[in-house]
């Protein structure tokens, strides 16, 4: 088992598109029924556009495991003990917090929380994922996603090969 650390920032107007959220089916949509066929040609579209975009984009997965999916480029650090993936957390914690829009985000007690959250989430093979919103309209997302084998989607391979 090892962990990989994903984060992302940007606007809060991405970040709430899930269409680009979520991976595609795996089965396309039928084919339009003709020329005629405005809605089938848009649903085709957005299919190709989803299959395009989805493993490259950083915007940040519904479910936290799919992040495997994603291209290996969008990985910010890979640790094998949940302690060292806890420090990037924190590290990120300590870099953004300042920027949290809520002040309650902010708090230093409530900062640890997660931090430990995360090192006991971790050692027992789960996901751990935080947002928060950050001064302008702009969102911060950071996840770390156990890997080999996920417990939530243990069909899916490392993004390392």
């Amino acid at each position: 088992m090892h962990i990989h650390g994903y984060l992302w920032v940007g606007p809060k107007a991405h970040f709430d598109d899930e269409g680009l959220r979520r991976p595609p089916h795996p089965e396309p949509p039928p084919p339009p029924a003709g020329t005629e066929d405005k809605d089938g040609q848009r649903l085709i579209e957005r299919y190709r556009q989803v299959v395009a975009e989805f493993p490259l984009t950083g915007i940040p997965p519904i479910q936290t495991a799919h992040w495997l999916i994603k291209q290996p480029n969008l990985i910010r650090g890979t640790w094998q003990d949940p302690k060292e993936a806890e420090q990037w957390l924190g590290c990120q914690l300590a870099v953004y917090a300042p920027r949290f829009a809520s002040e309650q985000d902010r708090d230093g007690a409530r900062l640890a929380a997660c931090r430990a959250f995360a090192v006991e989430t971790l050692g027992r093979g789960g996901d751990v994922s935080f947002g928060y919103f950050l001064t302008r309209p702009t969102f911060l997302s950071l996840a770390l996603v156990v890997c080999s084998p996920n417990r939530a989607a243990p069909e899916l391979s490392c993004p390392i090969k």
